[in-house]
């Protein structure tokens, strides 16, 4: 059976993990099992969220990024700037001097994500007409939502607006701008520093394309704490970059919580963030509860960005600097201090031109058998095993609920005997031995977790 390759940023040093199934409780596609007293991804059902990462109480859980050394495979190192990373600093550190420790530290040009926001406005709008059939349609700017509908709602699949995200219209230009320079492409290395796990894996395996125009991705903690740390250290002589206007002040509050729904052309829209308000709002949009609306603009994280597993700050503090520039933004355009036409929308039809991605598939959790027959069998089998479970969830049996116990049981990747319940039934019956009940919670918790607490010292 053929299943396609997902790129994940999550990983378990299995090391550091203590067993104790906090990731496996809160994953909202129940892509977690615990084996042998340490916790397993099942990488189809992975979303790569983060939810998992935040609740981790040992640091077991950690996003694994590109080496940032290969920045210097490229005579031109290009690294473009989200909003939310200059949102870390606080207000008396100006875009001007983050730019300018960027530049030290190994950069050549900065472009700012959000530069692209107009053009990505242009694009929906663009996709909205060609596809009426299709409402209401849902932003892809999020990839763990766009994961989570593959993964746990495929039926919605359609809805998915199929256009490129702002970071690849925005490393498309960014490109093309170099290469009308003069600079060969071979030359030319586009880094993206990202606030989340989910967007290095839609950089690793994009959803629609065969491959990404980012050559790499800089896990947004670890730069800030780079920058900060040459920050405290600097000159204070040392000359300041002059920041590009670059970014209008709608394009600034993209990346926040009604970042797209604010602009959106349409007559009902609504804005939603993080991942249990979102998959709890799918529910009912499958079963026709809510209908009506023209467009969603759905958010893995709280606030959207600035809550990113990667992001340094409180997320409200981030939110309200990011407003606070886009603010001083808007005032500077409204007295015609800066252009609103920025340089990027003179490459607007070049850019609208490359908008599409391919078809956006779905990707099932689980599929039971590539037969409909055996696959119908299997899950007749999994209503039967989930019957006799006593549907209590309590998570002892490595699984987060009894209905992904019977998964597994009918996947042969557990038994029934796995449920702490069954197995007193089966003692009291004389069919299971204490030394075989013993030697299946071991399998699942690992031999530390069942010594002897009653008389522990």
């Amino acid at each position: 059976m053929s299943i396609t390759y997902f790129y994940h940023a999550l990983k378990i040093d299995q090391k550091r993990c203590i067993g104790c199934s906090h990731c496996m409780k809160n994953c909202p596609t129940e892509a977690i099992r615990v084996r042998d007293g340490v916790a397993t991804i099942y990488e189809n059902r992975c979303i790569d969220c983060g939810e998992c990462y935040k609740v981790c109480p040992s640091g077991a859980i950690y996003v694994a990024q590109d080496d940032f050394e290969r920045i210097y495979d490229f005579k031109r190192r290009v690294i473009l700037v989200p909003s939310v990373f200059l949102g870390q600093f606080a207000e008396d550190i100006k875009a001007s001097l983050v730019y300018t420790i960027l530049l030290k530290i190994g950069f050549t040009d900065i472009f700012e994500v959000e530069a692209a926001a107009p053009v990505y406005s242009s694009a929906k709008t663009s996709y909205a007409a060609s596809h009426k059939a299709n409402k209401p349609l849902i932003s892809t700017f999020c990839p763990a939502v766009v994961r989570l509908i593959q993964v746990k709602f495929p039926s919605l699949v359609d809805n998915l607006i199929a256009i490129k995200a702002p970071v690849d219209f925005t490393a498309m230009y960014a490109r093309k701008s170099l290469m009308d320079r003069g600079v060969k492409e071979e030359d030319i290395g586009i880094f993206y520093i990202t606030p989340c796990a989910a967007k290095i894996a839609a950089v690793k395996t994009p959803v629609g394309e065969n491959k990404s125009l980012v050559n790499g991705v800089i896990n947004m903690d670890f730069l800030f704490n780079k920058v900060s740390k040459e920050l405290k250290q600097r000159d204070k002589s040392m000359p300041v970059r002059v920041a590009a206007n670059d970014v209008t002040s709608d394009g600034l509050m993209l990346s926040l919580t009604n970042g797209e729904k604010r602009v959106a052309l349409c007559k009902k829209s609504y804005a939603i963030d993080e991942i249990r308000n979102v998959s709890e709002f799918l529910e009912k949009v499958e079963n026709d509860e809510i209908e009506g609306v023209d467009f969603w603009e759905l958010r893995a994280c709280d606030q959207g960005c600035p809550g990113g597993i990667l992001t340094c700050g409180n997320r409200f503090i981030i939110r309200e600097r990011i407003m606070q520039r886009a603010r001083k933004l808007s005032e500077r355009e409204r007295n015609g201090e800066v252009e609103k036409q920025k340089e990027i929308s003179k490459e607007k039809d070049f850019l609208l031109e490359r908008m599409n991605v391919g078809r956006i598939l779905p990707r099932s959790m689980m599929v039971l058998d590539e037969n409909i027959s055996v696959a119908l069998q299997k899950l007749g089998k999994i209503r039967e095993i989930e019957s006799r479970l006593p549907q209590t969830d309590c998570c002892v049996c490595g699984a987060p609920t009894c209905h992904a116990l019977a998964e597994d049981i009918a996947m042969d990747k557990a038994q029934l005997s796995d449920c702490v319940f069954i197995q007193r039934n089966l003692e009291a019956r004389k069919s299971m031995t204490t030394e075989n009940a013993i030697e299946a919670m071991q399998k699942i918790w690992g031999k530390d977790k069942l010594k002897d607490y009653i008389y522990k010292k």
